[in-house]
């Protein structure tokens, strides 16, 4: 699925402050590979419903061992066992023996201990790796699950990997320690530099496992058809600590989505909530909804939070008429796209704007194939809009109580007539503000 840089943004998939990103909330890797593999994932959406399906596998699998997982692989355990072969060393005895062994042990006794260190993490490591190997098995039809067990059989098989998997290292003689150093440090660095990357794509999906378990996500059905479609009960916005959930259906006799409302009353959130969740559909990953239903889209761009550019000479009103036109000349394809706007045109006068966005709107709901979902306060030129039949009208409702506003967050069917805006600069104490001055 194509998604740009702008519409990452815009939905806060990635975000410079990375605590209020989808990116962090499906972070709970526990190494630092495993992260940056999850930081992969994020940001590649997959481009066929096998490969979706196959990750949701992954993940059901992986939630299924979350109580059996073995605590012994820690990101410490692998930092060590990484940093074991940047490290320089006294050369190890060329053969171990009892005496040269001991000989080591007294007169290099920091490398020495270091390495017993280094080994002991090393077991821990591999007896790990067995335990992943026993808990996956049973779901090797999977690919991505078949390609890891088959790689830790083959590696954890080799001789020395499968004599330091079994090892006392408690009881361990420094002849002992010092003839499996030699072998690892020698012959099996890339095992387990192999083995690590191999653990950091396993800590990545059982993130996002955690997070689909913790969070109560349901697995979308991605379904074969024509033109775009997405169902969705209860969708809601997963950054919120108290999210409304809403349910939306657009398909091909209905395929925009004409949202309308007071500021505040929630069009900005529902929006970003459908996309967020289309996209985490595309990852394999549970979504926040009690059920959704979608096609597979080719594509997914949003017209948010457009910024003017001083540098180049550009305005505000400018730069969301490229942004526009760059989306038609994308999804003009023929393929499926769901497009996201938040506020057209809000960089020009009001009457311009109600033109050019009648005129958008009019020109996008002809592209069957796609989705539409457009926010707007322009209420007047839904009254236009009415005899095109694919156009869908909901708005947000809101009411006002002993001068108090009142935000339902609830979709209704229709078109608001809320003008709330000279009502808030009073309640925020602006015109108190200016008659004094």
């Amino acid at each position: 699925m194509q998604v740009d840089k702008d519409t990452l943004h815009d939905l806060s998939i990635f975000n410079s402050d990375e605590s209020v990103s989808i990116f962090n909330y499906l972070n709970q890797t526990t190494t630092v590979g495993g992260k940056e593999m999850l930081r992969y994932l994020v940001q590649t959406p997959l481009d066929s419903i096998q490969k979706i399906n196959d990750a949701q596998e992954v993940i059901k699998v992986l939630a299924n061992t979350l109580h059996s997982w073995p605590t012994s692989i820690t990101n410490g355990t692998i930092m060590v066992v990484a940093k074991y072969y940047e490290t320089q060393f006294d050369p190890y005895p060329q053969h171990p023996t009892f005496f040269n062994s001991q000989w080591y042990k007294i007169f290099h006794a920091p490398d020495y201990a270091l390495t017993k260190y280094t080994i002991a993490h090393c077991v821990d490591f591999l007896k790990g790796l067995f335990t992943v190997h026993g808990l996956l098995l049973a779901a090797n039809q999977n690919p991505i699950i078949a390609d890891w067990t088959t790689s830790i059989e083959k590696k954890l098989n080799k001789p020395a990997l499968a004599s330091l998997r079994l090892m006392d290292i408690k009881n361990a003689t420094p002849q002992q320690i010092l003839t499996i150093a030699g072998q690892i440090r020698t012959r099996h660095k890339q095992d387990f530099y192999d083995l690590i990357d191999l653990y950091s794509w396993v800590d990545a999906y059982q993130s996002m496992a955690r997070v689909t378990v913790a969070q109560g996500l349901c697995f979308p059905n991605f379904t074969i058809a024509p033109t775009a479609y997405i169902e969705a009960t209860n969708c809601y916005h997963p950054l919120l600590v108290t999210p409304t959930p809403y349910n939306i259906t657009l398909k091909k006799d209905s395929n925009f989505l004409f949202l309308t409302g007071a500021n505040m009353a929630g069009k900005s959130t529902f929006i970003k909530a459908v996309g967020i969740s289309v996209y985490l559909a595309h990852l394999g990953m549970g979504v926040p909804a009690t059920s959704m239903e979608l096609t597979l889209f080719d594509g997914l761009l949003s017209n948010i939070n457009v910024m003017d550019n001083i540098i180049k000479g550009e305005s505000y009103f400018y730069n969301e008429v490229k942004r526009i036109k760059n989306t038609i000349e994308k999804i003009n394809d023929g393929k499926n796209w769901l497009i996201l706007i938040d506020e057209l045109f809000k960089g020009t006068n009001v009457e311009d704007a109600m033109k050019c966005s009648t005129a958008v709107i009019e020109g996008l709901r002809k592209i069957k194939p796609s989705l539409f979902i457009l926010s707007t306060h322009l209420y007047e030129i839904g009254a236009h809009l009415k005899q095109f039949p694919s156009i869908q009208f909901k708005y947000f409702e809101t009411s006002v109580s002993d001068g108090e506003l009142i935000f339902s967050y609830q979709l209704k069917e229709g078109i608001s007539n809320d003008r709330l805006g000279y009502l808030i600069l009073q309640k925020e104490g602006v015109v108190d503000l200016l008659k004094s001055l």
